[in-house]
């Protein structure tokens, strides 16, 4: 943006009634006093994840336009109606969940023009993405980050310095993510398969508004900055980290009842009992057993449990991924 100052500025992006009713996702941009990249940040795509929308709240009451390169585009709340209606994964509105209908589309559902505004108004304006996540109200999580390993030699080491500028030590290589960006399903996805470098985050748990996750994130978000040069200090980046590949989410194979077994960051070894899950007469009907040695990224720990949601995670430490 030449000749224009450097600034902060709000907006809401509008998202009109259709198929059900409408939102708004709110939207603060940064213009820095310098050229450089556009990163975006988006909290929110689960609305009951708390800390990293409160870190996008701390960050932008402490950025400074005239210490900026570039361009900080920070979505605060990605899913008002599932912010709003304090719901886990899916959206009060349609059922469904926001961080698997990406890219989205303007005939859907509230969460599909939602996913399709941020995909249009943020994604593609972006270079680079931070899709902010954390432990769900059921979700009892250490911090990790995922790294896409695309088979892109620049994507990969573009993705992978990241990773390691973000500061969080747990890194899951991820091999798995779709590859058509018009049916991209993640945040993150669909920027990398536009060619913008782009990782997921999760520091937070259970639905908290954890002080500690927050200061993680906050602190992760200026290591980023100073890995792209749009600062000029910040955290260092990691010189080493454990790289857990490979990894399995771990899906209840029964409704009803669950009771956890293990907690977040216990190394467990393969047939360990991660979980039980009775009837709602207490009829224990499934053991749910770690299908690989590791340690537990996270597990849930609430006692509503329904057949395919994921119970937990487990990766187990594997070989050094920072070449991609």
């Amino acid at each position: 943006m030449p000749d224009e100052p450097a600034r902060i500025e709000s907006r809401t992006i509008k998202v009109p009634a259709a198929a059900d009713s409408g939102t708004g996702i709110p939207v603060t941009t940064v213009y820095g006093v310098r050229p450089g990249p556009v990163l975006a940040l988006i909290a929110g795509n689960h609305g009951y994840e708390y800390p990293p929308i409160l870190a996008l709240q701390e960050f932008r009451a402490q950025v400074d336009p005239e210490q900026i390169s570039g361009t900080i585009v920070m979505v605060h709340v990605a899913n008002m109606p599932s912010f709003l209606g304090r719901t886990v994964y899916f959206s009060p509105i349609d059922g469904k969940n926001l961080n698997r209908v990406y890219p989205g589309r303007t005939d859907g559902t509230v969460s599909e023009r939602i996913a399709y505004a941020i995909t249009k108004e943020v994604i593609e304006k972006a270079d680079y993405l931070l899709d902010l996540h954390c432990g769900d109200g059921n979700e009892w999580l250490r911090p990790y980050v995922y790294q896409n390993v695309t088979g892109q030699a620049a994507m990969d080491a573009a993705i992978a310095g990241l990773a390691l500028a973000f500061g969080i030590d747990h890194i899951l290589v991820d091999r798995g993510r779709p590859t058509d960006p018009a049916r991209s399903l993640y945040c993150s996805t669909t920027a990398i398969t536009r060619g913008k470098p782009a990782m997921t985050v999760e520091s937070g748990y259970l639905g908290t508004s954890d002080p500690q996750a927050v200061a993680q994130i906050v602190a992760g978000i200026r290591g980023v900055l100073f890995h792209l040069k749009m600062t000029d200090s910040g955290p260092a980046p990691l010189e080493r980290a454990v790289y857990l590949d490979p990894s399995v989410v771990i899906a209840s194979p029964e409704t009803g009842i669950l009771y956890p077994k293990v907690e977040r960051d216990q190394v467990v070894f393969k047939g360990a009992v991660l979980a039980e899950i009775t009837d709602f007469f207490g009829k224990r009907t499934a053991v749910v057993e770690a299908p690989i040695d590791g340690v537990v990224l996270y597990i849930v720990t609430t006692p509503p449990i329904s057949k395919g949601q994921p119970i937990g995670c487990v990766g187990t430490p594997g070989r050094d991924y920072r070449a991609g």
